[in-house]
C-alpha cells in the first residue's frame, strides 16, 4: 500500500530537502499564484499571529522565544505573518521568533511581497493596529512599486494613541457622535494622511457599561477596606487579619492595573493614608474614546465607508489563522532546529493555499459545502485492494462514488481517481 516503509525520519529528511531548495519552492508556488491575483488593483491584508512551541533546548538560531502569545499568556513560541488578497488567498508567510516586535515585521514583509509581484500596477495594504509606528508610516510613505506607484496603506491607530487625536475626537465627538444610535463616520487630515474616524455607538454604550461596572467593583471594595481601617484606628476589633493602609495600597493598586483602569483610578501611594480619587477627565477621554475606530491611510480615490470595508475585511486573515490552528493543527510544535521550524510553518501554509483555493472553487460553483465538510465527504472513498485464491496479484478497485461526489470532484476541477488492477 502507499505509505508503507514511511517512518518519521524520513518525514524529517523531507522537512530538510523542503528547506533546502525553499528559494525553488518558493518560485513555482508564487508562479502558480501570479495568475489568481488581480494585477491592476490588489488589495492585501497582513497580520500576525504567535505559534506555541514545546521544548527547552536552546540551538543556535533559535525561533522559539518567550513573548506574549495572542491568548494573552507568556509562553515560548514564534510568530508567524501572513499576507493575503483580498479574496482571501495566501500569498506570502514569514517566520519570526517569538519575542519580536509586530512593527519590526512589517517592512520587510512588504518588500518582499513588492519583490514576488513586480507585475502589480497597484497595491492597498491594510494591517491591523499592533503594525502601526511612526517609523513604519515614514518609509511606507516612500515605498513605490515596479509600475512607478506608490505603495497605499490603511492602517489602525492602535487605542494607546487615542490620546494624540484628543483635539480631532473631541471635534468630531461634539457635531457627529449626537444620536445615541447612529454610526457616524468622519474624516480629518494628520500628518499629510488621511485619518478616518468611525463611531459605533452600540459599541459604545458595551465599553462604557463594562468600564463603570468594573470602576463600581473597585470603589466599592476600596470604600469598604477604608471603613475597616477607620474602625481599626477607632480601636473596634473584626476577624481575620488586620488591614494596614500600606497592604490596602498595594493590594487595590494591583487590582486597578489589573482592569486596566490606572488612568481613571488614581491610587496615591505617596501617602501614609489609603486614599483614591477617580479622575474625571482621564473618564471624559476614554467615554470619548469608546466605540472610535480610527485609520490613517494615504489611499485618495477610497470614501471613508470603502476605507473602513476594507479595514474589516482583515477578520478574514484571522479566520485563516485559526483554519491554520484548528483545522491545519500548527501547533504546538516540538521541533528544535530552526530549519525545521521554518519548514513546519511552510508546509502549513502551503496547506493553508490548498484550503483557501478549496474554498474559492466551492464558491465559484455555487457550493454549499466548506472545504472541511467537502473533505469529509470526499474521505467516504475508500480503496481496496483483495487476493483471490491461487492469485499471484492482488486486485485492487474504488469504492463507488455517489453523484455528491462527483460533483465535488468537478467543482474542485481534479480528476476523479481511477481503478486500477494491479
Amino acid at each position: 500500500m502507499p505509505g508503507e516503509g514511511i517512518i518519521h525520519q524520513h518525514l524529517l529528511r523531507s522537512m530538510d530537502a523542503l528547506i533546502d531548495h525553499h528559494g525553488e519552492v518558493d518560485t513555482v508556488t508564487t508562479t502558480l499564484l501570479r495568475p489568481l491575483i488581480d494585477q491592476d488593483l490588489s488589495i492585501v491584508f497582513y497580520d500576525l499571529t504567535t505559534i506555541r512551541a514545546e521544548g527547552l533546548s536552546q540551538p543556535q538560531g533559535d525561533h522559539r522565544q518567550f513573548g506574549m502569545s495572542k491568548e494573552g499568556i507568556v509562553a515560548r513560541q514564534f510568530m508567524l505573518g501572513v499576507v493575503q488578497t483580498a479574496e482571501g488567498l495566501p500569498i506570502y508567510h514569514e517566520v519570526f521568533d517569538g519575542n519580536t516586535a509586530e512593527t519590526k515585521t512589517l517592512l520587510p514583509t512588504v518588500k518582499a511581497v513588492l519583490a514576488r509581484f513586480p507585475a502589480i500596477k497597484r497595491l492597498i495594504l491594510v494591517a491591523d493596529r499592533g503594525l502601526l509606528s511612526l517609523e513604519n508610516l515614514a518609509s511606507l510613505k516612500d515605498m513605490h512599486l515596479e509600475s512607478g506607484h506608490p505603495l497605499e496603506f490603511i492602517m489602525a491607530v492602535p487605542g494607546r494613541r487615542y490620546s494624540e487625536f484628543t483635539e480631532l475626537l473631541e471635534g468630531f465627538h461634539a457635531r457627529e457622535c449626537i444620536e445615541p444610535e447612529k454610526e457616524s463616520l468622519g474624516e480629518r487630515k494628520w500628518q499629510d494622511l488621511r485619518l478616518i474616524i468611525a463611531h459605533d455607538p452600540i459599541r459604545a454604550k458595551e465599553q462604557q457599561d463594562q468600564r463603570q461596572q468594573a470602576i463600581d467593583e473597585l470603589t466599592r471594595m476600596a470604600d469598604d477596606w477604608i471603613r475597616k481601617l477607620d474602625a481599626q484606628d477607632e480601636g473596634a476589633s473584626s476577624r481575620g487579619r488586620k488591614l494596614s493602609d500600606s497592604g490596602a495600597k498595594a493590594r487595590f493598586y494591583h487590582a486597578v492595573c489589573d482592569a486596566h483602569l490606572a488612568r481613571i483610578i488614581r491610587v496615591d501611594l505617596k501617602s501614609e493614608l489609603f486614599s483614591y480619587e477617580i479622575d474625571e477627565r482621564a473618564l471624559g477621554l476614554a467615554k470619548q474614546n469608546d466605540g472610535k475606530l480610527l485609520l490613517i491611510t494615504n489611499a485618495q480615490d477610497l470614501s471613508p465607508q470603502d476605507v473602513i470595508d476594507r479595514y474589516k475585511a482583515l477578520a478574514d486573515i484571522e479566520r485563516g489563522f485559526r483554519v491554520l490552528k484548528s483545522e491545519l493543527e500548527i501547533g504546538p510544535v516540538h521541533h528544535r532546529l530552526p530549519e525545521r521550524i521554518r519548514a513546519h510553518a511552510a508546509i502549513c501554509f502551503m496547506a493553508l493555499i490548498l484550503y483557501r483555493v478549496m474554498r474559492m472553487r466551492l464558491r465559484a460553483s455555487d457550493s454549499s459545502l466548506s472545504p472541511e465538510r467537502a473533505l469529509e465527504v470526499l474521505r467516504r472513498i475508500q480503496r481496496h485492494q483483495i487476493r483471490l485464491d491461487n492469485a499471484t496479484d492482488p486486485v485492487t478497485g474504488l469504492s463507488t462514488m455517489t453523484p455528491e461526489q462527483t460533483d465535488l470532484f468537478k467543482a474542485l476541477k481534479v480528476n476523479k481517481p481511477l481503478a486500477t488492477h494491479a
